[in-house]
């Protein structure tokens, strides 16, 4: 397997392989453009983001927006997400219709062991994230590794979503919990 192929699959990778070098140098230039474009340049804003993410619908980014590849997320339908998102997409990450994100979202596929040998040696891996349909993530929140969010799910602005959360409820906190279900 290549190391690209290591990492998609949440194996221990080395992140400063060519391969993924060449691969998140491509996606800086691609932000870069994105975040430096000017608000009235709507429509280059959305090639730029059509070039870096799967969407399969209207896909909505406020600048500036970060990802470390792009090609592993994917969207459907209707998505938005708000000024300073964050992405690190080590594996895949996939968004139902209607998720909308609020300001400051981080979600993060990548992690790296607990060992500190096996830390130092530079390998990483990730965990795939699912945000299910109709899902609204408060700003300042974090989505953690590994983590699934249920649909018609509402997550509380600063939460850290460190575990799956079920569909149809309201969660917030650090770490986020369920709070009530939304009828």
């Amino acid at each position: 397997m290549t190391e690209k192929e290591k990492m998609i699959a949440g194996e221990f990778y080395n992140a400063m392989d060519k391969e993924l070098l060449k691969d998140r140098l491509n996606a800086r230039k691609l932000l870069y453009k994105f975040n430096n474009s000017k608000p009235w340049q709507l429509k280059k804003r959305m090639k730029l983001i059509s070039k870096l993410i799967k969407s399969r619908g209207f896909c909505y980014i406020e600048p500036p927006f970060y990802c470390d590849y792009g090609y592993n997320i994917e969207t459907e339908g209707f998505f938005y997400a708000n000024f300073g998102c964050v992405i690190l997409d080590v594996c895949k990450v996939k968004m139902g219709n209607g998720v909308l994100l609020g300001p400051y979202v981080q979600i993060y596929t990548a992690t790296h062991p607990l060992d500190p040998v096996e830390r130092a040696s530079m390998k990483e891996y990730g965990k795939p994230i699912e945000i299910g349909e109709n899902v609204w993530i408060g700003g300042n929140s974090i989505i953690c590794p590994g983590v699934k969010i249920g649909k018609n799910t509402v997550i509380g602005a600063g939460s850290v979503v460190v575990k799956d959360i079920p569909e149809g409820v309201l969660a917030a906190g650090n770490p986020c919990k369920v709070i009530k279900e939304i009828k």
